[in-house]
């Protein structure tokens, strides 16, 4: 994303604000207004073992889910910024998000998984719609190691991440609905499918 498009626009008018989410009207040049909800960025990992051609789901008890919450099967990943205040400040920088989402799934890698990673390349950034702006930038690494302090989870966070799943294991859990996010379900079997061509 260019500089360019991370800064405010000229023709917005904010209306409602809570700590992850903003309501803003954006008017066209025809003078039509649309409605537009905004939430700060979010970063994915797809973690694979090349040689068993397995990829990691973390085990994550979502509170949100159900309502006494449920274990869901994740990519790691998490928030890039914590709240709007930093994601504006850091778009008044001109600065890429790119980079931003980068080193915060560096971080996350850790944290979640307990993984350090050795290299990570951007795999896709998921545009969640055109009123509704919440991306995911996700990353692939297959280049990777054990951390030696094993994760790092911030308190209140319940994550399992030792399971391992073949590619076809995956795309069942994928398909079988045991991945809850599924916008990112998709884009892992879209990888998935990259490295079965790629065999």
């Amino acid at each position: 994303m260019s500089p360019e498009q991370l800064r405010p626009r000229q023709n917005e008018r904010l209306f409602a604000k809570g700590k992850l989410f903003e309501l803003v009207h954006i008017e066209q040049p025809d003078g039509r207004v649309f409605e537009v909800a905004r939430r700060a960025p979010g970063v994915r990992l797809i973690i694979a073992d090349q040689d068993a051609k397995k990829v990691l789901l973390t085990r994550e008890f979502r509170r949100e889910l159900g309502e006494q919450g449920e274990w869901d099967y994740r990519l790691p990943g998490g928030k890039v910024f914590d709240s709007l205040e930093e994601y504006e400040s850091f778009r008044e920088t001109g600065h890429d998000i790119a980079d931003a989402a980068k080193h915060k799934a560096l971080a996350e890698s850790v944290e979640e998984a307990g993984i350090q990673l050795n290299s990570l390349s951007e795999f896709k950034k998921s545009n969640l719609g055109a009123t509704v702006e919440w991306d995911l930038f996700v990353f692939e690494s297959k280049d990777w190691r054990r951390h030696e302090a094993g994760q790092q989870l911030e308190s209140g966070e319940q994550i399992e991440a030792e399971n391992w799943f073949t590619y076809d294991e995956a795309t069942e859990m994928a398909l079988g609905g045991n991945m809850k996010e599924e916008r990112i379900a998709l884009i892992l079997l879209q990888w998935i499918r990259t490295q079965k061509e790629e065999q």
